[in-house]
């Protein structure tokens, strides 16, 4: 199984990134959309990875961290919970968030997910609170990437199209990730990036 995947970003379309390695094979890696917006083109980066076999397809995903590669992995162990799910999951909550809610058997925050109901959010509380009490805990933060935030894309349409496009993935309707889009927008007041501005739509999701 392919564990670490090391090389250079060859292109992006979220939540999907192509990575080139030395070997001048490109990979096909969906990863969290939080881990997709720190990746930046022709730059180094440094993968976990967890291939999912289907009859179909072979699908790999993408952690810059080894504790959200575990967290994904225990996602999957959920009965009713998928890949697509799980990486929804991620995108929305961070590792420190997700193992929060769970803990806190706080089923209304599960259950803003997209995809995820009021039983799954059950399952996720009563299936995981226990294995997610330390995950993470001595995670550092990633030097696999080394991330400049002034360097996101400073071009308007083009952030506006990849925040919803991967809003859309995550399985949000359209109407839904361009409102969210809308009022983010609205509330930045800082130059607009892919990272702030899917951060606050995300959080806009979330309370709606």
């Amino acid at each position: 199984m392919i564990g670490v995947i090391q090389g250079q970003v060859h292109h992006l379309l979220a939540p999907m990134a192509i990575v080139m390695t030395n070997s001048g094979v490109g990979y096909e890696i969906e990863l969290p959309l939080n881990a997709f917006c720190q990746l930046q083109l022709q730059q180094p980066v440094n993968l976990w990875t967890h291939l999912v076999v289907r009859e179909d397809a072979h699908l790999l995903f993408g952690f810059l961290q080894h504790a959200d590669r575990e967290l994904f992995r225990q996602l999957l162990k959920v009965n009713g919970v998928g890949a697509k799910m799980a990486l929804a999951m991620m995108s929305t909550l961070t590792l420190a968030e997700l193992k929060r809610h769970v803990i806190q058997g706080d089923e209304a925050a599960l259950t803003r997910i997209p995809g995820v109901g009021k039983k799954t959010a059950q399952r996720l509380i009563v299936e995981l609170a226990d294995k997610l009490k330390h995950l993470g805990d001595d995670n550092m933060v990633s030097d696999n990437l080394m991330l400049d935030v002034s360097s996101d894309s400073s071009n308007e349409a083009v952030v506006i199209a990849e925040v919803e496009a991967g809003l859309i993935a995550l399985g949000y309707r359209d109407k839904e990730a361009q409102a969210a889009i809308k009022m983010a927008k609205a509330a930045i007041d800082a130059p607009l990036t892919t990272q702030n501005l899917l951060k606050t739509a995300l959080k806009n999701l979330a309370i709606g």
